[in-house]
Order: C-alpha cells, then structure tokens, then sequence
C-alpha cells in the first residue's frame, strides 16, 4: 500500500466534523455560497485554533450568510464581531475581498488559483485550499501543518524557509486526485499525531514510510531558522470615565488593529501627551505580544464628573465586553475596570 492510500484511509476513519468540511470521499455540496464557507473558514484559520473558529464561523454565516451579504455588511460590525480572532488586517481583507468577488466575480469565487490569487487577502496557499476544497481540483496545499508533517516523512534538513522548494516536490508525488481529502488528511495528522512536540509515532499510520521517525528524532524536523528575538516597544492608553461610560476610539483603518474599536492610545513608537488635562492615575502596565514586537502598555486612567469635548464614542462600562475590543484593549480595560475601583 503507498503512502498516499495509507493516509487516505486513515483519514477516510478518523476525519474530524467540521462545518466547513465536506466528509472524506463525499461528492462537494451542491451549493453555489460553499467556496464562500470554505474562503471564509481558511481566513479564520490563519494563526487561529479550530476550537475558536468553529464559535466565530457560525455567527458569521448566521449573520452573514453569502459573500454578497459579507460584502454589503458594515465595516465597524465586521470589525466588531471579529474581535478576539486577532491579526486585524484578516478581517479588513475579509471585507475586500468579499467586495472584489461581488464587483469582479458576480458573487462567485473563480475556481482557477491564479484568479483567486489576485483576490485581496489570498496567498498561495489559501487559492490551493479554495481550489481544492471548493472545486475538487489537484491543487499543493502547504501550511505549517503539512510541511511539519513532509519534513519528517522525508527527513529534509535544509531549514525553512528554503526547504519549501524540496516539500512541494515531494508532495508533487504523493498529492493524487482526491487532493482536498489529502490536504485535509494530512493536517489532521499534524493535529492529532504529528504534533510539534511529543509525535505519537507508534499510532502514526505514515510510521512506516517515515524517515523522520525512522531517525528517532522527528522532532528535530522541520528545522527552523534561529529565533531574532523581537523589538521591545512601549506606549500609553487612556481610560477615560464620565457617568459609568468610557471613551473610545475607532482606530485608522490602515496599521495594526485598524479600523477597530479600542481605548485612546499613542502610537506605540514615541509617548505622546494625554488627550486632556487631568490628575491621571497609572493604573498599571500590561504586555502583549504581536507578531513583529513585544508591547508593554501602561493605562493611565481619570474619572470626571462630566464628559469632556472629545472626539470618540462613550460606551457603557457593563457593556465594554461586547463593544469589539480586539483582545490588547480587551485587556488593559480589565485592568482599569480593576484599578479604578479602588480610586
């Protein structure tokens, strides 16, 4: 039996349920809004857990049900209801892309790669999925998941980024018609089996044909370029309180956390001055990590008896946690919330 056919098999008994998932060896729905879902779930899944997504796909096809209705919805309540998901860009290029498929497309995701390519929001590797799993074509899907899992299978050394050129090559021999239920099946794997740490070889239907466990340290594939440790930047938030609401901000749509709801800040690159005048109170400093810079923000916080002329909207404090904070505000207004009490 070849690889593929062993992989294929144990995905055929161990596939796992998921909404935007057609069944192992199941003809595609015939439902024109199914390469919306699967767009839709591939974007979410982007440095993003399955457990997490499953939440935010189903309000989001309840809401938004076809990516006509994505493309005509409201920037702020897409903004809003994908806070937590975090890598704010994600949801701005949701909303193009979205938009570009109505005005180009008609409302139908193009089945070829290089089309989809050209979409906002989509690389390489998110066309081959679409394709794939969309329209049942032999695409080389490769995220993180299948490279972890081709290192090991052909123990390959070189470490990546340039071992990616050797892992489309050897996929280019195991990928077969069924290319959507292999791709899937092999990010099972990675899942379940072929983890990061602590692989369960002696379970691993690939165990083998793996010269990776053959080697006794799978582990050690893929190899990976040595970590740069990350800039360190430092910046101010403002809690500002009147009568049981809080001032906030819509941040600019370009840059980090764009176009999200959030606290008055600075630019995380220099201090600025507060928005006004006042007897501020350090409420404490947090640190939040993003993907280029580590982040340590001090909130600084002033109750007033009135509010003051300042641009923003005033949200009530009990309703803060569905305001659309994306998870960096969402902490530094529990912080104030629990400082502020003890003013």
């Amino acid at each position: 039996m070849t690889t593929t056919r062993r992989l294929l098999d144990w995905y055929q008994a161990q596939a796992r349920d998921l909404p935007w998932r057609c069944p192992p060896g199941a003809p595609l729905p015939d439902d024109p809004d199914w390469p919306y879902r699967v767009w839709l779930s591939e974007i979410m899944l982007q440095q993003t857990g399955v457990v997490v997504v499953q939440r935010y796909f189903a309000a989001f096809t309840a809401r938004w049900p076809t990516v006509a209705a994505l493309a005509a919805a409201d920037d702020a309540a897409v903004m809003e209801a994908w806070a937590g998901l975090g890598y704010y860009a994600r949801a701005r290029n949701l909303l193009a892309c979205a938009r570009a498929v109505v005005a180009q497309h008609g409302g139908r995701f193009p089945a070829d790669e290089a089309a989809l390519r050209g979409l906002p929001g989509i690389g390489d590797y998110t066309a081959a999925a679409i394709a794939a799993f969309s329209f049942g074509k032999r695409a080389i899907v490769i995220d993180g998941n299948v490279e972890r899992v081709i290192t090991r299978l052909f123990a390959i050394a070189t470490p990546l980024p340039a071992a990616r050129a050797a892992i489309r090559t050897r996929l280019e021999t195991l990928v077969p018609r069924e290319a959507g239920d292999f791709a899937q099946g092999l990010m099972d794997l990675a899942s379940r089996i072929c983890t990061p740490r602590n692989p369960d070889c002696h379970i691993c239907p690939l165990a083998m044909d793996c010269a990776g466990a053959a080697s006794g340290e799978p582990t050690r594939f893929p190899v990976k370029p040595a970590r740069r440790p990350r800039p360190q930047r430092r910046g101010t938030a403002w809690w500002i309180e009147s009568g049981g609401e809080v001032l906030t901000i819509i941040r600019p749509a370009k840059g980090l956390l764009g176009g999200m709801r959030a606290l008055p800040s600075c630019d995380w690159r220099s201090e600025a001055e507060a928005p006004l005048d006042g007897d501020w109170r350090d409420l404490g400093t947090l640190t939040h990590g993003f993907t280029h810079f580590e982040l340590a923000l001090t909130v600084k916080g002033l109750r007033l008896a009135s509010k003051p002329p300042l641009a923003g909207d005033w949200v009530a404090i009990a309703q803060l946690d569905g305001a659309g904070l994306p998870t960096l505000f969402g902490k530094a207004a529990i912080l104030a919330r629990a400082r502020m009490d003890d003013l």
